[in-house]
């Protein structure tokens, strides 16, 4: 891993693609690729924000916006935005601080976190700067490792730890094929915080083939009660991109589902996620939460999520890059823009409160003309 330079002046950051400028300055490449890349072609990848860029907002005029708020809750728990910290691997290949400065800006903020199976630091290190930085809830991502006995102990460990939920990753029985950590010949980094590797299980590899080594391609439906009997934790679901596996979750008992493609990082030409977003919203029916990540870089993508039916969005690589930028000041400058474009966003689309975007914000172009036959 590239040695970290000093980080550059943030406030040449004034959106959340900016970071990635910023990063590439300290960063080494490898680092900054594994980050940015995708799989095959990354037209997953691309897809995500082209989504976005298709949609257009319908607003309203003259409403009082006077007293914009953007808060809401996300299973229960008050948050200070609609938007959260995705999961992300190993950020200490942004900042040696990793995880911690991570959480302790999204805490701080009382933004939604959520801790990534593969973190560089460990359930309880990062618990605790998180609870020392603020009061935002953290929840824990799981990759079900091959040796249920490990996964079922990071499952205690984060319910001891106050993590309020279980995020189960389902689309990664394999790793995908990102080009270009095999480029880089990209190894297993040496810091992971939450499980133990063998040399040589950190040998055997590229980075992406080691990870993919270690998760349990046999995992199933029906593992979920396995899953359910090992805290009192809620689960939910991440990976959802079709109506049949939102219903079939549904059903299951799980308490939300996030409809992502992983950010274009495993199977390429999968639809985006925005794209999905509809069809998983009318399986579900309001039964429980459904989430939306991939491509989120401003406070419209947000409010176009929210209009489609998402409770909330997750946000991945702006925030790596944040860190990557300036450490836990440039997760928290992040932040800030954001929840600064999510407010003023929603003045100019005429709401005061979150409750009320639908549907009818989103405009939609006239049928063309049908010619009359003679």
């Amino acid at each position: 891993m590239a040695e970290l330079s000093q980080p550059p002046a943030l406030s040449r950051a004034v959106n959340l693609s900016d970071f990635e400028t910023l990063a590439a300055e300290r960063m080494g490449r490898p680092e900054l690729d594994y980050v940015a890349g995708g799989a095959d072609d990354e037209l997953t990848m691309a897809a995500n924000r082209a989504a976005f860029a298709r949609l257009r907002l319908r607003p309203r005029v003259l409403v009082d916006v006077s007293d914009v708020d953007s808060s809401t809750s996300l299973l229960g728990h008050p948050v200070s935005l609609p938007a959260a910290v995705a999961p992300m691997a190993f950020q200490h290949f942004a900042d040696p601080q990793a995880e911690l400065a991570t959480a302790r800006a999204a805490s701080a903020a009382n933004v939604l976190f959520c801790l990534s199976t593969m973190s560089s630091r460990s359930i309880e290190e990062v618990a605790a700067a998180a609870d020392e930085a603020g009061s935002g809830p953290r929840w824990f991502q799981l990759y079900v490792h091959r040796e249920r006995r490990r996964s079922a102990e990071l499952v205690r460990r984060a319910a001891a730890a106050g993590y309020t939920a279980i995020v189960l990753t389902v689309d990664f029985p394999v790793a995908g094929n990102r080009e270009r950590d095999l480029r880089w010949g990209l190894p297993y980094p040496q810091a992971y915080g939450n499980i133990e590797v063998t040399r040589a299980e950190a040998a055997d590899g590229v980075l992406a083939a080691v990870i993919g080594g270690f998760t349990d391609s046999t995992l199933s439906w029906n593992d979920l009660d396995w899953l359910r009997g090992l805290s009192e934790l809620p689960i939910v679901v991440k990976g959802i991109l079709s109506g049949e596996d939102a219903q079939r979750a549904v059903e299951m008992g799980v308490h939300g589902v996030v409809v992502s493609n992983h950010g274009g990082r495993q199977l390429d030409r999968l639809p985006a996620a925005l794209d999905a977003l509809p069809e998983v919203v009318r399986a579900v029916d309001g039964r429980v939460e459904v989430y939306l990540d991939g491509g989120v870089r401003r406070g419209t993508d947000v409010l176009m999520a929210l209009a489609l039916g998402a409770r909330a969005t997750f946000v991945g690589r702006p925030i790596f890059f944040a860190l990557g930028a300036g450490g836990e000041a440039g997760v928290a400058h992040a932040l800030d823009l954001l929840r600064a474009e999510v407010r003023r966003d929603m003045a100019l689309l005429g709401v005061s409160e979150l409750s009320q975007v639908g549907a009818h914000h989103l405009w939609t172009p006239p049928a063309p003309a049908q010619s009359r036959s003679r």
